[in-house]
């Protein structure tokens, strides 16, 4: 199923908004918006009537207009906003529907129109990204001395907690966040520098006319209006696939984390989840699975913003085209990614008895490094590696437990006694900070989540 048209239903899920946001009305009416902050603009320097402007405003609203009209003219003219001005100037009646978009161009409406749409998705992002950081807080700080097997490169390193692995999560949201927030200036500004950017057609007004346009919408006012400027574009697109890429991160953990051999969580499915026809057993991790998926369509709209941001001339219709579909794309799935994300983290089952079980599978040797620096005190750092790599890799090839094959070496023996190998080899003393460094993290996600939302939201 194509991503930007749903996904499978779930009851779990709430509905983001973000495809209402983006959808076809909500866009004409955004576009409407802009034409009546346009009119009002220029009357107030004098541009254009006070009395047509004030009708033009009473006027822009899509209730108002004939919509079949409007999806008429444009199968008629190909064209997505003459129809919508012609449509409001009959509208508004002869004598004052003249004055509808006065001295703009199509790309000043609709991109002005469509930043407003952006800045309400943004919106929505930010706040799924302060449910997926509270979940993060949550989990890291109930399970901050829950002690698991750390991994890298797919086999057992040394221990940490779950808590600091999902400490790990959070830092990584919380930069998002900051990345997500700091396109604000860039992204939400106005552009009414008509045909080239010039102002051509409203004169040493226009400068002025933009800054009383981007009051009204709340927005800031393009410095250099060029309709062949997209980089902000190109920046929200990049910074949402970057996101993303933390989102299908998490996703793949779960997953890998929740097989049968490993066990150690789990996604919590409903109770009459079914995950296979065949395979009466199968739990899959199906929130995951759509987060892996959305992630990929997501990242592959990168290269395409990119391109878009490549104009010739002062502007390029092929490449607005192109940057249109990356932005809409890219905000619907990344809702999606993280609306799943947050109920994963918010619903996550642990299961501490297991990841004990996992430390064990070992017989100690997740412990090595433990060993490897108590002997070194004696032996140095290099011969004492080398001893315990030794031991390690004959507790492997004999399976035999690592704790048994370096009681039984002298060489460890006469050096440290039996309370402290089994001291050393006790993966609950070997965690670092874990546990501090996640309950820090927990505290810095509670506080840009305080920060950001009233108190009782």
């Amino acid at each position: 199923m194509h991503a930007a048209d749903g996904w499978i239903s779930d009851a779990r899920l709430p509905d983001h908004g973000v495809r209402r946001i983006l959808g076809v009305d909500a866009r004409r009416q955004r576009w409407l918006d802009v034409e009546a902050a346009l009119a009002m603009a220029q009357a107030e320097v004098g541009l254009v009537p006070q009395e047509s402007a004030d009708v033009i405003a009473a006027h822009a609203r899509l209730e108002k207009l004939d919509v079949s009209a409007l999806d008429a003219g444009q199968a008629r003219t190909g064209h997505l906003m003459m129809p919508l001005v012609t449509e409001l100037a009959r509208a508004c009646g002869e004598e004052h529907g003249g004055w509808v978009h006065w001295g703009a161009t199509t790309q000043n409406i609709q991109q002005t129109g469509d930043v407003l749409g952006v800045r309400e998705a943004h919106a929505v992002l930010v706040d799924l990204v302060l449910d997926v950081l509270d979940a993060c807080a949550a989990l890291a700080e109930d399970h901050a001395t829950v002690v698991m097997p750390g991994r890298t490169h797919g086999q057992q390193a040394v221990p940490i907690t779950f808590g600091f692995k999902v400490a790990a999560w959070a830092d990584a949201m919380l930069r998002h966040l900051e990345r997500l927030e700091g396109l604000r200036e860039r992204m939400f500004v106005a552009m009414t520098g008509g045909a080239t950017g010039t102002f051509a057609a409203m004169g040493q007004a226009g400068p002025h006319v933009q800054e009383l346009v981007a009051a009204r919408l709340g927005l800031g006012s393009m410095a250099l209006p060029s309709r062949s400027i997209a980089d902000p574009f190109g920046e929200l697109v990049t910074v949402i696939a970057l996101m993303s890429a933390t989102g299908s991160t998490i996703a793949y953990e779960v997953s890998r984390l929740s097989a049968a051999e490993v066990g150690e969580v789990r996604e919590n499915l409903p109770p009459d989840d079914v995950g296979s026809t065949t395979m009466p057993q199968k739990r899959n991790a199906k929130l995951c699975q759509d987060m892996v998926t959305i992630g990929a369509h997501l990242r592959s709209l990168t290269g395409l913003a990119l391109e878009a941001v490549i104009h010739a001339g002062e502007v390029d219709g092929a490449a607005s085209a192109m940057m249109d579909e990356a932005v809409e794309q890219s905000l619907i799935l990344a809702a999606d990614q993280l609306v799943r994300l947050a109920a994963v983290l918010s619903e996550l089952e642990v299961f501490p008895d297991r990841m004990r079980r996992n430390l064990d599978l070992t017989g100690g040797a997740i412990m090595a490094e433990a060993l490897m620096m108590a002997l070194a005190e004696t032996l140095g750092r290099q011969d004492a590696h080398e001893l315990v790599h030794e031991a390690a890799m004959r507790s492997v090839d004999h399976q035999e437990d690592f704790a048994t094959v370096v009681a039984q070496d002298p060489r460890v023996t006469e050096r440290l006694s039996r309370t402290e190998i089994i001291t050393l080899l006790d993966p609950a003393k070997h965690v670092g900070l874990s546990a501090e460094l996640a309950r820090a993290t927990a505290q810095r996600a509670r506080g840009a989540v305080a920060a950001r939302r009233p108190m009782g939201h």
